[in-house]
């Protein structure tokens, strides 16, 4: 896989981002803008599921209306984190804390939509199983936002 992230760093969005004094810390900017927008999104229907807040709010109804929310931050961070990546593509590669990211982001998509979402839009929701999915959402999405985070502060 080496080669690949090195040919993903000496490509032109590489060098471009890489070789540019104002791209990479414009675009880390917008990635973090778009993660306080997932951020957002997540918690404000994890936190009803926990039975904190707009407890007056329907939590089928709240999914729904975060979900556009969701798309654009996920739309967000991928458009800015690809050229990011690109980058740094070989630190990456050497980057425990990056592996985890890419290990644990699809399982994190993959939860939201595929067993969070679905759930969450059922009227027949059971206090423990939203409380449930929703500390399974929390953690999956921390341990992303965690590993990501950490990218910048580790070799």
């Amino acid at each position: 896989m080496l080669p690949f992230f090195e040919w993903c760093e000496t490509s032109w969005l590489g060098r471009l981002v890489g070789d540019s004094v104002w791209a990479f810390p414009v675009l880390e900017a917008i990635h973090l803008l778009g993660l306080s927008l997932l951020g957002g999104a997540l918690l404000v229907v994890d936190f009803r599921m926990l039975g904190i807040g707009l407890t007056q709010q329907p939590i089928a109804e709240l999914a729904r209306a975060a979900r556009r929310w969701l798309l654009l931050a996920i739309g967000v961070m991928a458009t800015t984190g690809i050229p990011l990546f690109f980058s740094e593509a070989v630190k990456c590669y050497h980057n425990p804390s990056f592996r985890v990211k890419m290990a644990v982001l699809p399982v994190a998509l993959a939860y939201t939509f595929l067993i969070r979402e679905r759930r969450a839009r059922r009227r027949s929701l059971g206090s423990v199983e939203s409380r449930l999915l929703a500390l399974g959402s929390i953690a999956v999405w921390f341990t992303v936002a965690a590993a990501g985070r950490w990218i910048g502060f580790s070799s």
